[in-house]
């Protein structure tokens, strides 16, 4: 893609030229912000007003937080100590009001004569520093301060109205040391590069992007952050989009050879060998890919549906449509676990169909076959043998598919399982292997609410898969609470014993292996600040195995399942519980996609709040999948109060993937979530609120796409470049070049 050359942009000069290279070195190794654009746009997270202390009830332990205030009382206690054995120890007690709370401010040692002589009561500050208990009572120990000197003249009234930014800061640097460098680049911002188009801007009422700037780091008002915020959220939106929407414009100028499904081919006879009817939301999907896959430019869609919704279906589908046009699909599982599984229940689904080149397969018949990274160098060579001479229509595998050894007779079709678990460099490293670029359908069965896909995948089609497949079950799902009633557990034993009485099967999840503990060095590394408060590790497959045994399960046959097992050994494990002979699988999260045991009705899940809302979603679609219904139980030590004992309710009380994947956006931040999606480039967005905004992504996502239509290479829009190029760094590119 080649460009206009971007304006020069007076926000691009290196910080250190402006702040010096002491500060300007904080800044980089603190905060990441490298020009005077990245200061300008580390936008306040908060205002204070002065006089008005961050309640008090809502301080966070733990965390820096910056309070204004007034000092109340201050005291200096004189006391003995190993240091200072003849009573000379000093302890500086302040403590700070805004009228509706108190706090306690504590200075030590040498550190009390500046505060002491400083800190009289009256005098106005700013305070900041990390908060902790100290005799059941909240304080700020050692806090650096900040004193607030009005000018004489001005009232109380206008002193305490006044809005100070609070900025996201470190302990290395405090938020009004931000505020001063920021008030020294500020003239600056009126020289900033106006990327929106007029006419947008205009038509939309928006403030110019200088006075923006100036209002969010120096409101006079609260209606003038109203005003910045609104038009600093429609630069991240309307960038990010017109990014996305030049992406989308160069895949459609690429070519790709159409593939039209043969009449009577293996589709009809496929589609003839179905026991069941498709379902309207499968029709409707596969229509949209069927007519995707017959123009000349490479299909990019984005299959996204519930748990158990028939995705694979609709998929394997669009892959033999391309067989019968003649060309290749190959379908990308995340593990060998799940490759094993597609691979299998493809050919159950296939029979005869998929048995070309033997006896016995059918006259339209293709060949299907499994490539992972463990297979035996013959069956390895053999397999790749009928994926270059063509014989093999269908291969399915992992990521060891992208091999440069990898030849393919002529890929028409890649199908990713679970994109968010696989790079876009493999996905592109995919892309090369076709005579022309193949078509793409990702999928995915977390389910992302609309917004996302258009800021996250924003440079794909999105077709949306809603309806179950009739016979699934319902199923039922409940917190247990361990810690506060050990008999629920018991209890949660028992029910798997029913489920197993009744002929059926289960599922034990745990957050971990077990062996990775022995050396106890790793073991502390690994573990979470929640876990060394309870110094409880998280409980282990191989432990809850052996414990089920012997105790709870006794005689019933207990299976491990994880991912370092041998891969032939994990086969085999998948291999007996999907035959029925094990009554109960104890398994790393290694099954939360795609397994398919539709005996299997009753999943425990082990501290349970130790996992993401997505995949407590993802795990508990494992059950329920066949005509009995299903039960999920989610154990948790955690206090009833806990927001992880809140996240594990709600996962209970909806089956509804879209408003659990809500409510996992809300607990995250937004960066979290592009963050990942985005193979780890930083988030652009701070004003930006994924799910709040939608309307904005939407209108932006128009506009976008009428700009590139218009102007693809941006030409009559040189501002428009510049801020693309400051969106776009190097690894952000890289991700979008790729798609």
């Amino acid at each position: 893609m080649d460009l206009v050359p971007a304006l020069e942009e007076p926000l691009r000069q290196p910080l250190k030229s402006v702040l010096g290279p002491a500060t300007a070195k904080v800044m980089a190794e603190h905060l990441g912000l490298l020009t005077v654009g990245d200061l300008l746009h580390h936008y306040p997270r908060r205002y204070e007003e002065r006089g008005q202390l961050t309640h008090l009830a809502d301080l966070p332990m733990d965390e820096h937080v910056t309070v204004v205030a007034q000092v109340a009382d201050a005291r200096l206690h004189t006391f003995a100590s190993a240091k200072a054995p003849r009573g000379k120890g000093q302890r500086l007690e302040v403590t700070i009001t805004d009228g509706s709370g108190r706090l306690q401010l504590v200075f030590f040692g040498a550190g009390v004569h500046k505060p002491h002589k400083e800190l009289l009561p009256g005098t106005r500050a700013m305070f900041a520093g990390k908060v902790s208990v100290f005799n059941r009572r909240l304080q700020l120990a050692h806090p650096a301060y900040e004193l607030l000197r009005g000018d004489p003249e001005e009232s109380v009234e206008t002193w305490a109205g006044a809005l100070i930014p609070i900025y996201p800061a470190t302990a290395k640097l405090e938020s009004w040391k931000i505020g001063k460098a920021i008030q020294t680049v500020l003239p600056t911002a009126r020289e900033a590069v106006e990327p929106l188009p007029e006419s947008l801007r205009e038509g939309r009422g928006l403030v110019p992007l200088p006075e923006a700037l100036l209002k969010i780091h120096r409101p006079q008002t609260k209606a003038d952050i109203e005003d910045a915020r609104s038009r600093l959220k429609w630069d991240e939106a309307f960038v990010l989009q017109v990014a996305l929407a030049r992406r989308r414009h160069a895949d459609a100028q690429l070519p790709a050879v159409p593939r039209r499904p043969a009449p009577d081919g293996l589709l009809t006879a496929f589609d003839a060998r179905l026991p069941f009817t498709l379902t309207d939301g499968q029709q409707r999907v596969s229509r949209e890919i069927f007519d995707d896959l017959a123009t000349d430019h490479p299909m990019h869609r984005l299959l996204q549906g519930e748990v158990g919704s028939g995705k694979t279906m609709v998929a394997l589908r669009a892959m033999l449509a391309v067989v019968d046009a003649g060309g290749q699909a190959a379908m990308l599982a995340p593990t060998e676990v799940l490759a094993q599984q597609h691979h299998r229940s493809i050919v159950e689904m296939m029979g005869e169909l998929a048995e070309g080149g033997m006896l016995g397969g059918a006259e339209q018949a293709t060949k299907v076959v499994l490539l992972t990274g463990s297979m035996g160098a013959a069956a390895r060579r053999h397999a790749l043998l009928d994926l270059t001479t063509g014989e093999a229509g269908i291969v399915i595998g992992t990521h060891a598919l992208i091999e440069d050894k990898v030849q393919f007779h002529d890929l028409g079709l890649v199908v990713v399982d679970e994109q968010h678990r696989f790079g876009v460099e493999q996905r592109d490293a995919l892309r090369g292997k076709g005579k022309q670029p193949p078509h793409l359908l990702v999928m995915t069965a977390t389910p992302i609410p609309r917004t996302v896909a258009m800021t996250v995948f924003g440079d794909l089609e999105t077709s949306v898969l809603d309806q179950l497949p009739a016979g699934r079950s319902p199923i039922a799902s409940h917190v247990v609470p361990a810690a506060d009633k050990p008999h629920f557990l018991s209890r949660a034993w028992e029910r798997v014993r029913e489920e197993v009485e009744n002929g059926h099967q289960a599922y034990v999840v745990c957050p971990r292996i077990g062996d990775e503990e022995d050396d106890p060095k790793k073991s502390a590394k690994k573990r979470s600040p929640e876990d060394e408060a309870e110094k409880r590790p998280p409980l282990a497959v191989l432990d809850v195995a052996d414990q089920l045994t012997k105790g709870p399960l006794k005689g019933l046959r207990v299976e491990v399942l994880h991912g370092r097992m041998h891969p032939d050994d994990k086969d085999a494990v998948m291999r007996r519980f999907a035959a029925g002979e094990t009554h109960v699988l104890v398994a790393t999260t290694v099954i939360e996609v795609g397994v398919n045991v539709p005996n299997a009705t009753a999943m425990v899940i082990m501290d349970a709040d130790r996992f993401g809302v997505s995949q407590l979603h993802q795990l508990r679609g494992r059950v329920g999948r066949g005509s009995a219904p299903g039960l999920c139980l989610l154990v948790t030590e955690m206090p009833e109060a806990s927001p992880a004992r809140q996240r594990l309710g709600a996962v209970a009380s909806t089956l509804d993937g879209f408003e659990l994947s809500r409510i996992d956006l809300e607990q995250r931040r937004e960066g979290d979530v592009l963050g990942q999606a985005q193979s780890g480039a930083r988030t652009s967005l701070k004003v930006l609120a994924v799910i709040e905004d939608e309307e904005i992504i939407a209108e932006a996502r128009e506009e976008a796409t009428a700009v590139v239509a218009a102007d693809p290479e941006l030409s009559r829009l040189p501002a428009l470049r510049t801020a693309l190029d400051a969106l776009l760094d190097e690894e952000r590119e890289q991700y979008l070049e790729k798609g």
